[in-house]
């Protein structure tokens, strides 16, 4: 049985290489005409495709989540992306779907577990931040409750000091970032690239705050939206997209091919991990 799969319909079971290739480029939007005009119909078809942008604090070049838009669409306005993603509206919202990235904001419930997850780490883990610093973070609930979504930088407190060098995180910021991994806390936009945090009710909209999804739904939801996104791949390629582990997306995988959703293939030239062997 392969551990390869692809979207059904594109491929026969047997695939090669070159075509493995141009499938999964396509899958990424690659290879189409580029439209004469970019508005914000094109760049959300984009990030639709894509199920994320990839966020990145670095920036050397430009930051991480203007490019893919770029290659696939050519020159854009930024600020039309700006204005999908971090706006007074916008469509998507921020989680560690990969790494940090930007989602659809209808897909933020297919989350939950791994919010659920990073708690229960957290909290069975003995010399963790949080076991000496319960305070911090109700001050931090209640402050966000009185005031609204705020920046770290705009949060008065005496623990707000930066410690070590610029990537040293004060208890504030620190606070805010278990409160956003555990899902309490989102980002409310950012300015000047720096993440404004509101409390969950306050942000998400009510309906996808009360959406209940167990896990098993919500991760074979993610290996859907992964398997579309790659077009072809490997149960690791198709698993490391939303950074679910091997171990739990074969089952699921497999479940998805014997409902009809995906196809088994076998692409000549890979090895079990996806990778071409030397000829």
């Amino acid at each position: 049985m392969s551990d390869v799969f692809g979207r059904v319909g594109w491929m026969n079971t047997e695939v090669s290489p070159a075509l493995a290739r141009r499938i999964a480029l396509a899958a990424q939007g690659f290879g189409r005409p580029r439209p004469s005009t970019v508005g914000l119909r094109q760049i959300n078809d984009v990030a639709a495709r894509l199920g994320l942008l990839q966020l990145d604090s670095v920036n050397v070049f430009e930051r991480s989540h203007y490019l893919p838009v770029f290659a696939r669409l050519g020159a854009y306005n930024k600020a039309d992306l700006d204005r999908v993603t971090f706006g007074n509206s916008p469509r998507y919202v921020e989680y560690w779907a990969h790494v940090a990235s930007l989602i659809p904001l209808d897909t933020w419930p297919l989350w939950r577990w791994k919010m659920a997850a990073l708690r229960a780490k957290d909290e069975k883990t003995p010399d963790h931040w949080i076991h000496s610093n319960r305070e911090m973070l109700d001050w931090l609930r209640a402050e966000l409750a009185d005031k609204g979504p705020l920046p770290a930088s705009k949060i008065e407190h005496d623990a707000n000091q930066r410690r070590g060098p610029w990537w040293g995180w004060s208890d504030v910021k620190q606070g805010l970032e278990v409160l956003f991994s555990w899902g309490e806390v989102v980002s409310a936009g950012r300015k000047g690239f720096e993440r404004i945090y509101g409390l969950t009710d306050s942000v998400i909209p009510q309906h996808l705050v009360e959406k209940t999804i167990s896990e098993r739904d919500a991760v074979k939801q993610l290996l859907r939206l992964a398997s579309r996104a790659h077009g072809i791949g490997t149960v690791g390629d198709i698993a490391d997209y939303y950074r679910i582990k091997k171990t739990v997306a074969a089952p699921l995988l497999e479940e998805l091919a014997d409902d009809g959703e995906l196809a088994r293939v076998t692409v000549s030239g890979w090895d079990g991990g996806g990778r071409a062997r030397p000829v």
